[in-house]
């Protein structure tokens, strides 16, 4: 089945299954590897993207769910790592293994958009979806308010 989606600003066209999941049309169709395969199950965050400007788990969202919509990537995030997540993130060194950062960074963008200046309270509530296998989660909760900082 034919679908249009934007993708990182840029409109695609895709002929897949359209209950194929959209983390298998970004990795394998589409080569945009940011985005992690975690748990299949949408229980770890590994595979968060935007779609429509809202937080989902790429892993369980078919492809028909984001037919004519935009889905932001991490690398639509900055593709030049300019943006004020990214930069905390490598100024406080929070990733170790860094299979997880992806869906940290894009669980936090969401959260930064509709809150620039969250308290930790909200930053751990919003970010509770996403493991971290490292734990660094305090490192994550401080790149958060440190970028909360950047962007306002």
């Amino acid at each position: 089945m034919n679908f249009t989606i934007r993708i990182n600003g840029e409109a695609r066209q895709l002929d897949v299954d359209p209950e194929m999941p959209l983390l298998w049309v970004l990795r394998d169709v589409l080569g945009l590897t940011g985005t992690k395969y975690g748990c299949g199950q949408a229980l770890c965050g590994a595979c968060t993207v935007h779609l429509n400007g809202q937080v989902v788990r790429s892993c369980v969202t078919p492809i028909q769910r984001a037919a004519d919509g935009e889905v932001i990537t991490i690398e639509g995030l900055s593709p030049d790592g300019s943006h004020p997540l990214q930069q905390a993130w490598v100024e406080l060194g929070v990733p170790q293994c860094g299979f997880c950062q992806a869906g940290q960074e894009m669980t936090a963008a969401a959260l930064l958009k509709k809150n620039p200046n969250p308290s930790d309270a909200q930053i751990e509530q919003s970010m509770a979806g996403n493991l971290c296998r490292c734990g660094t989660y305090g490192r994550i909760r401080d790149a958060i308010k440190k970028a909360s900082g950047g962007l306002r």
